[in-house]
């Protein structure tokens, strides 16, 4: 069993516990936590060992009624590997300890590349992470179009990628961010990281995104164009997508055509927090003229990492070296069929 800990219990941190606690090979050592917390009591709730940094506030979470492991020295100690689920920045600042500790760490995406100095992606370089110390998942958006823009260049290689980015303002349960009443464009220049991100993950890919932030927190919608290598055909791209195991049709005969609908529709198939690891690829939308792929596609921002760090534990650790297998065992282990 791979023994697993999680630096940050927030909004990736709290799924990727409930992903590591699912899998078949992995032992959740403990979670992390800065403050008491509703999610510190969510803790509590699913059992899992409650660690924290400073354990000078250690009475302030047993008076919360919310028992403390240890330090969080102490459940890296006990750990084979950290999934550094801390906010954008923190991560960084963490290394040290985990090199200190000798033990392997996978950050997620608000971290920059050379934090690990090397990015992943389940479907683009999983072989690449074997036995790798250190890891940084890409970005909830990088993620979604690396996994269409793979799938794309496969079947047909890929010229040029043209994306825009229409973001959620925060997530669900953030109350202070915005915008409120507008439509921002972040950054105003183009092109915004996104595109530079892909190709930490894609090096070959010449893409360019352009990113807005709108008043929603349901998810963030991508405006996707391709230029293909070979004409393509539009049934072969549905055929593509409706084969591939983390990307799901959203379908005309569901009548969805919002996020809001999606994640409505997730909710009642029963989904886990509502969440949705594959990309929602719009069927309508889906059109190829000649060699130009154009697709509208909604990501998750809250969840399509977290099975990209499951299957980050498993190729640092050697111990599958088959990137279908760990994609297999990763989606089994939550009972994930693609919507």
């Amino acid at each position: 069993m791979i023994k697993v800990a999680i630096n940050g219990y927030g909004t990736i941190g709290k799924r990727v516990a409930d992903a590591v606690a699912a899998q078949p090979d992995m032992q959740l050592v403990g979670v992390s936590k800065t403050r008491p917390s509703h999610e510190a009591y969510i803790a509590k709730f699913r059992g899992y060992p409650l660690y924290i940094a400073d354990m000078a506030k250690k009475d302030a979470f047993e008076k919360a009624g919310i028992p403390v492991a240890g330090s969080v020295e102490d459940m890296l100690n006990a750990a084979d590997i950290v999934v550094d689920a801390t906010p954008g920045g923190v991560g960084a600042k963490n290394r040290p300890l985990y090199e200190k500790l000798g033990i392997k760490a996978i950050w997620q995406g608000g971290e920059d590349h050379e934090v690990a100095g090397f990015s992943f992606n389940s479907d683009c370089n999983y072989r690449e992470a074997i036995g790798r110390p250190f890891t940084r998942v890409v970005s909830c958006n990088t993620t979604g179009l690396c996994r269409i823009i793979k799938a794309m260049d496969n079947e047909y290689g890929v010229e040029k990628v043209r994306a825009v980015m229409v973001r959620r303002g925060g997530d669900p349960g953030d109350i202070k961010r915005g915008p409120i009443d507008a439509v921002v464009l972040n950054p105003v220049t183009i092109p915004s990281h996104h595109g530079p991100d892909v190709q930490t993950v894609l090096p070959h890919i010449n893409i360019v995104t352009l990113a807005m932030i709108v008043p929603v927190t349901m998810m963030h919608m991508h405006v996707v164009q391709m230029d293909l290598k070979k004409e393509g055909s539009r049934e072969r791209v549905l055929e593509i997508i409706e084969k591939h195991p983390r990307m799901g049709l959203v379908r005309k005969s569901t009548g969805i055509t919002s996020t809001a609908e999606l994640k409505e529709y997730a909710m009642d198939l029963g989904r886990c927090r509502s969440d949705l690891w594959e990309n929602g690829i719009f069927e309508e939308s889906v059109s190829v003229l000649g060699r130009d792929l154009y697709l509208f596609q909604a990501i998750h921002q809250e969840a399509d990492v977290v099975v990209e760090n499951i299957d980050a534990i498993r190729a640092m650790m050697g111990t599958v070296t088959d990137p279908a297998r760990s994609i297999e065992i990763t989606n089994d282990a939550l009972n994930f069929v693609p919507i």
